[in-house]
């Protein structure tokens, strides 16, 4: 394998290409992009890309297949993924992450996304890392064991309650908009997860504490592993049907205990989305 060295300018065209059309104003993100060796949190190459049915082998160790728009396997046989940095990169554009700030990571692998956090965070913020799978975690914490600003945990990211948060990223699919991640949202916290129907395609849902209610929009398409504890049958049956209809663009707001009304998107077990835009 070539040096940390000479994988820079790699990392640097990697960066310009995943953040491509997010804009100037995300120069912080790229940096991270670039200084964050991939590589490190993937183990020993050749790696596995993932291919849309299945997995091929890169044919060397060489970090020039590592710096792509790709997928690559961490666990193949579970199907869990270092997953595709343009997606994160959109999430974590649309996340905003600023210096100071507390982030929680669910679903945090092996911690790439979670170093890219805090790098974007600061030394002056702090993130958490779960990751349910104890060989992950173990993997995550030797990964990130020189960032001083990162705490890796081998737990589930369902069970609450939980520390109040500026941001919450969620890398497992969900059914629903879990009340234990909404209500550790400080004001103005964001939340991003994959709204997804079991290991269906879904899409990643923003939700936003705002003076004047939650507010919620879909940011992009995506596909991710089920969430342990965050799957529901009824849930994935309505949210097949609502991605099916369409109309997922025009979401604007999440409710909760309230009765649903004709704006409605899709509801959930207690829980609803709402076309309706913030007053």
């Amino acid at each position: 394998m070539v040096s940390a060295r000479a994988a820079d300018p790699f990392r640097q065209f990697y960066a310009e290409l995943v953040t491509a059309g997010l804009g100037v104003a995300q120069s912080r993100l790229r940096s991270a992009f670039a200084l964050v060796p991939r590589e490190r949190f993937l183990g020993p190459g050749p790696w596995q890309v993932f291919a849309g049915t299945g997995y091929i082998a890169t044919p060397s160790n060489h970090v020039a297949f590592v710096y792509q728009d790709v997928v690559i396997a961490l666990a193949p046989a579970k199907r869990l993924n270092n997953g595709q940095p343009s997606l994160h990169a959109r999430c974590l554009s649309a996340l905003g992450p600023c210096a100071g700030q507390d982030a929680l990571h669910i679903g945090a692998g092996t911690g790439y996304y979670s170093a890219l956090l805090a790098e974007l965070v600061g030394p002056t913020g702090q993130v958490e890392a779960l990751e349910l799978d104890r060989r992950l975690a173990q993997a995550a914490r030797r990964n990130l064991s020189d960032r001083g600003n990162v705490r890796v945990r081998s737990h589930s990211g369902v069970a609450g309650p939980l520390s109040k948060r500026d941001i919450i990223y969620v890398s497992a699919a969900a059914t629903a908009p879990l009340r234990v991640w909404v209500d550790a949202l400080r004001p103005q916290g964001r939340l991003i997860f994959p709204l997804t129907p079991g290991d269906g395609r879904g899409a990643m849902l923003r939700v936003t504490r705002t003076p004047s209610g939650l507010a919620a929009d879909f940011l992009c398409a995506a596909y991710f592993v089920a969430c342990v504890g965050a799957q529901r049958v009824l849930e994935r049956q309505r949210l097949e049907r609502a991605f099916a209809a369409g109309g997922a663009g025009d979401v604007r707001q999440l409710y909760f205990d309230r009765r649903p009304d004709a704006s409605c998107w899709m509801k959930g077990e207690d829980w609803w989305l709402s076309k309706r835009p913030l007053a």
